[in-house]
């Protein structure tokens, strides 16, 4: 009968052949009891056949509505048959053995676990238990159960962990069956309660009766146990058993042994195998305690420098790295407390909030570290079974907690928040509309000249960062008369020290003129001769005389006109004196900062006859500085009042920048960088007898004294928006860097602006900023940090520049407190580390975390717009919004078109323009934020006929400061109450948040008059992306994100906020569509863009973020960004409101649809939004991973897992909202 079939089935196509055998087999299924087993076992091995041969049976058998699985596993039920069994699973082995997972996933979905898992409680029972029966069942048991989520569990109800476990045991030389046995118990390791219960029965003492030392033998067995081991690491009571038992030691000796027989690379994997598993058991901390106390840490320091050389084990020096990242011992950061080396006491203590906190602790209170910053050994086992259930939908079902879903908080509800009365105060900062021009010269037709030449030196220049014109055209040198001086001068001259020992000249001469030769290219302007900058350390400007004429495009130290001049006190001339522990100036003075030894390099260095004489020092800047003025920046810098009171000026600030005339491209990441820096930190622990660990600057140490060797590099940071608190030499050129502390605060660590002289050529200098606190940072992706080099300003290259190499940014071994950390134990610093070379000997350089622009460059850009403006065609008015903290004034720019005459249509339309109103710089750190302020600035007061038609269009209120006292102390995000000023919008205080308070005042006053304005955007920087971009505020969109229909909430919006944003991607290179967001977030509820948009009623409110790194699209794609790009992006941001005027106007009230579609952006851009990270930068940056993730936290390579316990977010605590119960107090001048 058999035979008859055969010869039938021979004849049909294979596809039938496996049909017609399935079926058969279904119906041997159905009449079980009465078919023999022979024709069961004949047809299983058929299938078997045809299944080892032919992928389309497979296919088949495995394809959508197939039922052959189901058919297979119903067999495999029924049957009694050991043969049949045995058939069976070598099908189903067949089936799962290829195809990338999937038929391994049907086999699942069909129930096949549970079967197979009581088809082995059952085979147990016999006595011995079938051998090849038990292999088969483990191996496929091997395989599908990683694509079981419920597996472990599954396997502890069936009872099948003793079963597997106790096959081991008794079968120790029996490698074949152990090694099944092996891959299902990794398996079920992976539910850690399994793990726990394995444990108590011996699982890890049996483990280290199979691995052991280096053998060519049963290979493939020893790497199987070493997952399995590692598996049952990750349990702590595991981990802690193998840690009592002595296993640490074992493991380490077991790698050294591996390591040196396997000369030839072929058990690399065995070799991982065994660093996998000290990975697991150092994640508790008597695990890395006993990894320490085996020599671990020089002993993988060792093995892995040997590794170095060879590409291919590269996971095992990474793996190495991530250990002995993760045991090296908690260091404390060598500062008496991490609140600022300044105080400020202020006029009112919040009641709650960290603020609070900080002025509660108690003096004796170490607020450095905690007594115990590794609490992960308090260890009750917390491994519970439905903990670990639970842990499998975590990633299933996302939900953003962060995303506002409450519809009514989201919809607008405009609310004043004080009485009218209160709000008249601002009627004051209109004047435009009471203004009847009956002043004002506005008859003429003609139009009046922009200004006078001598006063401008030149046109506003509208940047545009595509056009880069020759240096011919761009760079000129000024001739400068100098005047006859009196003899009362000459003879104050003759009595001073002669300590330049110059030559005397005859100065009985009317002028000394520079020849101007503008058709020229300028290689290196007229500058400090060798002689004279021998000679000066550090210069002091006093009393500088109002009345000296402003110099728009050279830079000029007019030393006659000062009253004074201090010289040195030393015998030395070219001593570099730090002004740390020496009394500061009295009186509004200003001292500048060191110059450089050399002067100008000797090729470069012009006749010593171009000068007159040490009165008078000329230092020319290329023609391209319209609105700088080093003599009014001094006047301005006396004036600016700073918690630290400083008497001194950066050169960069005082020289000014102009954009370098080359690209310079996004920085590419050298192979395994990181890991060589961390290699270098642990050798200072394997080697400490090799580290200096001098002190060489100290802002908690008045006494600190600067080193006298000619080989140590001097700092200096007590400059405006300056930040470096300590430098302390590792190495003879390496330093370690440690950042102040935002004024008020304990943390916030990220900007830095420094001074560095004292450098020789041709030696790497490597810098180590150990205190920063995010956990990633765009240094990982291509990002360098600033330099400004004095001796190259001093050639004629006056700018900020990109520099370094090896930079990278990782977590580091200083101990952060739960004090600095929201109260969570256990966190570490990161370190941005960078090399640079110098290029001049001895000269001074600046470096920075983004272009510095202080506020008294803001009052000096200011003041020069001012004077340079043609009141004919621009209404411009600068008044003080209030005065902060520390009594500087916030300054409040009013910018629009005068009117074409005092006749009363053309002041009708004066008065009646919209309003648009931009703020920037609430965030100190984000120097971006003020440079594409100055774009948008010069474009408004620029003579285009654009710009023109954008005046006529609207009135400009702008505030481009809101944080001076944070900008000027060097903070990174805070004000000096310690609070980051961009959460206090919902309820600010006057006495705390006084430019917060009125600019919010501001914006309710003019919602009072009914005069909203169209626009409102704040500048922003943003440290973690590319491009520039803007959040805005959508009820929609906001539903969308969080998957309720938008439709069934009955929300109607328009979606003209959407409009700006497009324009801006049509027509700014660096601005980017798809990095947009208008989602809603419950963390920036008090923020200016929720606030203003929520409270006051503006729809288009929006923060425009400027990348500090570059670009990955568009024109600039592959390019760091620099000042050029940044105020082309304000300039463009200005020609987008034109645009959007065009759009709103009544004549075109329907927006272009391709404006407008949201369903196909949000699809493209599938941009997700996420809360803050951690509580130390509850920031205005949703988490943000490059498509090549190089982790702060782990090497760059990808085949590198994330250290299990690093944690490598902390979750956000929102700080709590001021609050003003306390009596308030309105500070206007």
């Amino acid at each position: 009968m058999n035979k008859v079939k055969t010869t039938s089935e021979k004849s049909l196509p294979n596809n039938s052949r496996i049909v017609a055998l399935l079926t058969q087999l279904e119906k041997i299924n159905s009449e079980s009891l009465l078919v023999e087993a022979d024709t069961a076992r004949y047809v299983t091995s058929k299938i078997l056949h045809l299944a080892q041969s032919q992928e389309k049976t497979r296919k088949e058998m495995t394809a959508k509505g197939s039922t052959g699985v189901e058919v297979i596993l119903s067999t495999l039920e029924n049957t009694r048959d050991l043969q049949t069994t045995l058939n069976i699973l070598s099908i189903l082995i067949e089936l799962v053995s290829v195809g990338g997972g999937r038929r391994a996933c049907i086999l699942v979905s069909k129930g096949g676990t549970q079967t197979l898992l009581q088809l082995l409680l059952g085979a147990s029972k016999d006595s011995p238990p079938n051998e090849e029966l038990m292999v088969q069942l483990h191996s496929l048991l091997a395989k599908i159960g990683p694509k079981d989520k419920k597996f472990g569990v599954k396997a502890r109800i069936n009872g099948a962990l003793n079963i597997s476990l106790n096959l081991v045991k008794q079968n120790l030389q029996n490698h074949r069956l152990i090694l099944p046995c092996l891959q299902v118990l990794r398996v079920y390791s992976t539910n850690s309660v399994n793990a726990v219960s394995l444990g108590k029965n011996g699982v890890v003492e049996l483990m280290f009766k199979i691995i052991g030392p280096f053998s060519k033998k049963n290979t493939g067995l020893m790497k199987v146990a070493l997952d399995t081991l590692a598996a049952l690491l990750k349990s702590k009571t595991n981990a802690r058993r193998a840690v009592d038992r002595g296993y640490v030691q074992v493991l380490l000796t077991i790698y050294v042994d591996w390591h040196r027989h396997d000369s030839r690379h072929r058990h690399m994997l065995i070799r991982k195998g065994i660093l996998q598993c000290i990975k697991s058991v150092t994640n508790i901390k008597l695990g890395r305690k006993a990894f320490i106390d085996a020599n671990g840490m020089k002993i993988l320091y060792n093995t892995s420098q040997d590794c170095l050389a060879v590409r291919t084990l590269d996971p095992l020096v990474n793996t190495s790295s991530l250990i002995m990242r993760k045991c090296f011992p908690k260091n404390r950061l060598p500062l008496p407390t991490i609140k600022s080396a300044f105080h400020f006491q202020l006029p009112v203590i919040p009641t709650s909030g960290p603020v609070a906190q900080l002025y509660s602790l108690p003096p004796e209170v170490d607020d450095v570290v905690d007594e115990s910053d590794d609490n992960d050994d308090i260890e009750t086992e917390t491994e519970t079974e439905t903990e670990n259930e639970n842990e499998d939908d975590k990633d299933q079902h996302f939900k953003n907690d962060d995303i506002e879903t409450d519809i009514d908080k989201l919809k607008p509800k405009q609310e004043l928040g004080r009485p009218i009365e209160e709000l008249k105060i601002y009627e004051q900062f209109f004047p435009e509309l009471a203004e009847n021009f009956q002043e004002y010269d506005l008859v003429s037709k003609e139009p009046k000249p922009f200004a006078s030449a001598t006063n401008l030196g030149g046109p506003i220049v509208v940047p545009t960062a595509g056009d880069e014109h020759p240096a011919e055209a761009n760079q000129s040198v000024k001739g400068i008369a100098v005047k006859d001086r009196s003899s009362l001068q000459m003879e104050e001259y003759n009595k001073r020290p002669c300590l330049l020992d110059l030559p005397k000249k005859d100065h009985n001469k009317d002028s000394l003129q520079l020849q101007n030769d503008q058709k020229k290219l300028l290689s290196s302007c007229q500058c400090l001769s060798q002689e004279i900058v021998k000679g000066l350390d550090r210069i002091t400007l006093q009393n500088t005389s109002k009345n000296e004429q402003y110099y728009s495009t050279g830079c000029l130290i007019k030393k006659e006109s000062k009253t004074s001049l201090t010289t040195p006190t030393c015998n030395k001339p070219c001593q570099h004196v730090s002004s740390c522990g020496s009394g500061l100036f009295e009186g509004p003075s200003v001292q500048l900062g060191k110059l450089c030894c050399t002067g100008v390099d000797p090729e470069e260095e012009e006749d010593s006859s171009s000068h007159s004489s040490g009165e008078q020092v000329l230092l020319e800047v290329p023609d391209m500085l319209p609105l700088h003025d080093p003599d009014l920046y001094i006047e301005i810098v006396k004036n600016t009042k700073s918690v630290p009171e400083y008497s001194e000026v950066a050169y960069p600030d005082y020289f000014g920048h102009i954009p370098p005339p080359f690209k310079e491209p996004i920085l590419e990441r050298p192979y395994g960088v990181q890991r060589t820096k961390i290699a270098q930190d642990i050798e200072r622990l394997i080697h400490q007898n090799d580290i200096i660990d001098r002190v060489v600057y100290d802002l908690d140490n008045s006494s600190c004294s600067v080193p006298e060797e000619g080989d140590i590099l001097k700092f200096n940071s007590k400059f405006e928006s300056g930040n470096l608190r300590k430098v302390i030499q590792i190495r003879k050129n390496e330093y370690d860097l440690i950042l102040n502390s935002d004024i008020n605060s304990n943390h916030y660590h990220q900007w830095f602006y420094f001074e560095v002289s004292g450098m020789k050529t041709g030696i790497g200098y490597r810098f180590n900023i150990i205190n920063c606190e995010k956990s990633n940072s765009q240094f990982n992706y291509g990002m360098q940090p600033l330099m400004y080099s004095v001796q190259e300003a001093l050639n004629a290259r006056p700018w900020w520049s990109r520099v370094g190499t090896d930079i990278c940014y990782y977590k580091n071994h200083f101990s952060r407190s739960s004090i600095a950390a929201g109260g969570q134990k256990g966190k570490s610093y990161y370190t941005i580390t960078f090399t640079v070379s110098f290029p001049h000997k001895d000269d001074v350089c600046y470096f920075a975390y983004h272009y510095p622009y202080t506020y008294s460059t803001l009052k000096m850009h200011l003041q020069k717009l001012e004077s340079m403006h043609n009141p004919q065609q621009i209404y411009f008015r600068e008044d003080v919004l209030c005065e902060t903290l520390a009594g500087n004034s916030c300054p409040l720019v009013t910018i629009t078109a005068t009117p074409e005459s005092n006749y009363y249509e053309h002041v009708c339309q004066f008065r009646n323009r919209p309003y648009v109103f931009l703020s920037a710089r609430v965030h100190p750190g984000e120097t971006n934020a003020s440079w594409v302020m100055k774009g948008t600035l010069e474009y408004l007061m620029s003579s285009s006929p654009a710009a023109q038609s954008l005046r006529e269009s609207y009135i400009f209120k702008i505030v481009p400061m809101l944080n001076p006292d944070g900008v000027i102390n060097g903070n990174h995000r805070c004000s000096l109450s310690g609070e980051d000023l961009n959460r206090q919008w919902q309820n600010p205080n006057p006495d705390l948040h006084p430019t917060i308070y009125h600019a919010k005042g501001l914006l309710q006053y003019m919602a009072t008059i009914k005069r909203l304005p169209l626009v409102y955007c704040d500048y922003h920087g943003h440290s973690r992306k590319k491009n520039v971009f803007m959040y805005g505020c959508s009820i929609k969109e906001t539903m969308w994100h969080t998957n309720v229909s938008a439709a069934s909430c009955d929300v109607i919006e328009d979606l003209g906020y959407r409009a700006l944003p497009k324009i801006l991607s049509q027509t700014a290179p660096a601005f980017c569509m798809s990095s947009c967001s208008f989602v809603v977030e419950k963390s920036k509820e008090s923020t200016a863009r929720v606030v203003v948009w929520r409270e006051i009623g503006v729809q288009r409110s929006y923060t425009m973020e400027s990348t500090l790194c570059g670009c990955d699209q568009g024109k600039y794609k592959g390019l760091q960004i620099g000042t050029r790009e940044l105020e082309e992006m304000g300039a463009k941001f200005c020609v987008g409101l034109l645009r959007l005027k065009r759009l709103t106007s009544p004549l075109e009230h329907n927006l272009p649809s391709s404006l407008l579609d949201i369903e196909n952006e949000l699809i493209e851009s599938s941009c997700k939004v996420t809360s803050p990270t951690t509580y130390v930068l509850d920031e205005d940056e949703p988490r943000f991973l490059e498509e090549v993730d190089y982790s702060a936290e782990s090497n760059d390579e990808q085949d590198v897992e994330l250290v299990d316990n690093a944690g490598d977010y902390e979750p956000s605590i929102q700080e709590d909202a001021l609050s003003d119960s306390e009596a308030t107090r309105i500070q206007l001048p």
